[in-house]
């Protein structure tokens, strides 16, 4: 318990300095928002391998913040980190921050996205996160010479309903779905790669994928991994990988028997958890990350 407490406050303080300097995405306000919400933090759900889990609801107005790899170890290759939270909050450490730190010490820069939640009344779940994620990919695209990244190397990882909003945009990218803010909005908006960890609401019936996920031969490279033991949301990742196969799309889904759901990359005693291990071997293989 004490070494799991040593790794929550070391991550706390990360947190802390990664967010003294956000970028606000939309600076004369996103799409639709009329109102500023009051953002609610919370810190006093479930523990999640012994440590508490930052649970973040209201957000209207969504950030971006930039997570370099260190100098001495840069692949410029940058990965845009979507939290889950079912639509209605963010895991914000869990599926955010803490995934930053980790991949950084690979030599991938990490961008944080805050998107929108909860769902918005009269929308499909995912209409304002989606704006806010192609925002972001197009922002950290045109900000790729600034920042020392590679803009052919921007991929985007998600988990649970992060994992969704990161298929919509590997599915989604070829129309805008947001008014132009500036030049930035002129950039490619496809990521390179995906990752998908447990992702929700992918599945349609007898190995359809959900209708609003149209997969093509020129979907990115897809990444997922799933457990068993997460019964509802086991066909999410199957039939989304089936469809990919189908569609000749590289593909890795990593199957494990158990671990549940929403454990992010911290240690809860299962095999699963070697499973960023898996995702820079995959980033590797796909030509993202050179190989020692």
């Amino acid at each position: 318990m004490k070494k799991y407490a040593f790794i929550f406050i070391s991550l706390f303080s990360m947190v802390v300095m990664a967010q003294e300097k956000p970028i606000l995405l939309f600076p004369n306000g996103a799409p639709g928002e009329t109102k500023k919400m009051k953002q609610v933090d919370d810190w006093s759900g479930p523990k999640v391998g012994g440590c508490p889990v930052l649970r973040i609801s209201n957000v209207s107005e969504p950030t971006l913040t930039f997570y370099p790899a260190p100098v001495d170890n840069n692949s410029g290759t940058t990965i845009i980190v979507s939290p889950g939270g079912g639509y209605n909050i963010l895991a914000y450490n869990l599926e955010g921050s803490e995934i930053c730190k980790h991949f950084n010490s690979f030599g991938v820069n990490c961008v944080l996205l805050k998107y929108r939640v909860p769902r918005r009344e009269g929308l499909e779940k995912h209409v304002a996160p989606l704006q806010d994620l192609q925002r972001a990919i197009a922002y950290t695209r045109y900000h790729a010479k600034d920042w020392n990244i590679d803009p052919n190397k921007i991929g985007v990882i998600g988990f649970s309903a992060g994992a969704h909003l990161s298929a919509m945009a590997s599915t989604a990218y070829k129309e805008r779905t947001y008014p132009a803010v500036d030049s930035a909005d002129n950039e490619s908006l496809r990521p390179d790669f995906c990752l998908l960890i447990y992702p929700a609401y992918l599945d349609g019936t007898n190995f359809t994928v959900a209708s609003e996920l149209k997969i093509t031969s020129e979907t990115p490279p897809t990444f997922l991994v799933q457990t068993e033991d997460d019964s509802k949301l086991l066909n999410s990742s199957i039939f989304y990988y089936y469809a990919l196969k189908e569609a000749k799309v590289p593909a890795s889904l990593h199957l494990y028997t158990t671990g549940g759901h929403g454990y992010g990359l911290r240690n809860t005693g299962h095999l699963v958890n070697e499973w960023p291990y898996r995702a820079i071997d995959w980033l590797r293989d796909i030509g993202m990350l050179q190989n020692k």
